[in-house]
């Protein structure tokens, strides 16, 4: 699906705001709710629209500590260990890098003991080196990088 200008607005208005009624979308884009809908639709079909998802304040929630963690993995089989990330709730993303390291980890825990625990569990993968987020700088989204 190529997109145009129209749907470049509407992901970013979404972006902003993916509660926001068709109706009002479509007032800011001078077209109908309808047709807003009927886009909205077409990007969801296609696959650009992936899904809606929620920010939360991770702090509000007692995670305080975020680290990013640099695995050297000691095998070249990462199937199990791809599992293992997939399954670790305290792994928010996980990056298969070229340059320093084989994946870049970023972790959001609520305490030390919890990054060690986590740490205890790569462990077994390969050796790692761990950068602890002193303050976050900036959070931006990819459509408000994009256009």
């Amino acid at each position: 699906m190529e997109l145009d200008n129209i749907d470049f607005q509407i992901l970013r208005l979404l972006s902003e705001n993916s509660r926001i009624q068709w109706k009002d979308l479509g007032e800011q884009i001078h077209m109908t709710g309808q047709a807003v809908g009927n886009r909205i639709k077409k990007l969801e079909d296609s696959g650009v629209i992936k899904a809606y998802s929620l920010i939360v304040d991770e702090m509000k929630l007692g995670l305080t500590y975020t680290a990013f963690i640099i695995i050297y993995m000691k095998t070249t089989n990462h199937d199990a260990f791809i599992r293992l990330m997939n399954d670790c709730k305290e792994a928010v993303e996980v990056h298969r890098v070229s340059g320093e390291g084989c994946y870049h980890i970023k972790v959001k825990v609520n305490s030390q003991e919890q990054l060690n625990l986590f740490l205890d569990k790569i462990l077994e993968y390969g050796n790692y080196a761990v950068h602890l987020s002193i303050k976050e700088i900036k959070q931006q989204h990819l459509l408000n990088a994009t256009r």
